[in-house]
């Protein structure tokens, strides 16, 4: 900070130290760290006065004390709306889980939290409630503080798919599919970050895979040229089930390679099989008859 700019940040805060007592009284004031600090039921509100420095910055001295009392208002508001996610959810960490969902548009991307899984899909926090659940907004993220978010992983890993079924089936090609589900979860589609549970430890040629609803993937190993053959087999079972679903997820068929799954064309998919077959000497050629 300039020599200014600790002077605004002076004055300010003497305002909220003289004004917090009657606007909130069981707050304190973290001066060295520039904060309000207010316990509320379980959790901490912690709410950063910069917001704050910055409104009184842009304006005449004299209305610095209106400013004040209204964002201690604003946060006294954010405190009470808190207290209400609280009583209505208990403790929320214990309820973050994470969906993978084909990717989101800007507008939704803006609002929630969010990672991405490639270019195709997207990892949302998810608050699992039967009534107020719902995919967590930047807004309720800090309205309850929530931090170190990789806990919704493994709260989804633990609680809800350690018990996902695994069998493979056969495909109208004669190839088999490994079938990963949990019938009626919204959640297995976070295994596409977790294929290597399911597949050959060797696999240099990855796996074909489909996400049709969001509580099955299928998982094709590509091995041989019996996967070249079986990926329109695989497609359609995709769409198909895709097609009947009720709570649909992506009707594509994806390639994975290690990394994040990449969408392919059942047609070009098939020469891009081949030749990384071919590249790996692992394509053999049809044996002849007679």
């Amino acid at each position: 900070m300039g020599a200014n700019e600790l002077e605004i940040a002076g004055e300010v805060h003497a305002l909220v130290d003289g004004l917090l007592p009657v606007a909130l009284p069981h707050a304190s004031f973290d001066r060295a760290a520039s904060r309000v600090v207010l316990p509320v039921g379980r959790i901490t509100l912690r709410a950063s006065t910069w917001d704050l420095l910055e409104r009184c910055a842009a304006a005449p001295r004299e209305r610095w004390p209106g400013l004040v009392d209204t964002w201690l208002r604003e946060t006294a508001d954010l405190a009470a709306m808190a207290v209400a996610e609280i009583e209505l959810l208990g403790d929320v960490r214990r309820l973050l889980r994470v969906r993978v969902v084909p990717a989101m548009d800007g507008e939704r991307r803006r609002e929630l939290v969010w990672h991405p899984v490639g270019p195709h899909f997207d990892a949302v926090v998810m608050v699992d409630h039967p009534t107020y659940g719902a995919p967590l907004s930047w807004h309720r993220a800090r309205l309850l503080q929530l931090g170190k978010l990789g806990r919704a992983v493994r709260n989804t890993l633990e609680h809800e798919l350690s018990d996902v079924v695994v069998y493979d089936r056969p495909l109208r090609s004669g190839s088999d599919v490994r079938v990963v589900t949990k019938p009626g979860s919204g959640y297995v589609t976070l295994l596409l970050t977790e294929l290597r549970r399911y597949v050959p430890p060797a696999l240099p040629c990855g796996a074909l895979v489909g996400a049709p609803r969001y509580d099955t993937l299928l998982v094709h190993p590509v091995t041989s040229r019996a996967s070249v053959e079986a990926l329109p087999a695989l497609a359609a079972e995709v769409a198909a089930l895709h097609e009947s679903a009720d709570d649909p997820c992506s009707p594509e068929v994806f390639w994975w390679r290690g990394g994040a799954p990449r969408a392919l064309d059942p047609g070009r998919g098939r020469r891009e099989l081949r030749r990384a077959l071919k590249g790996l000497g692992m394509w053999r050629p049809p044996r002849r008859r007679g």
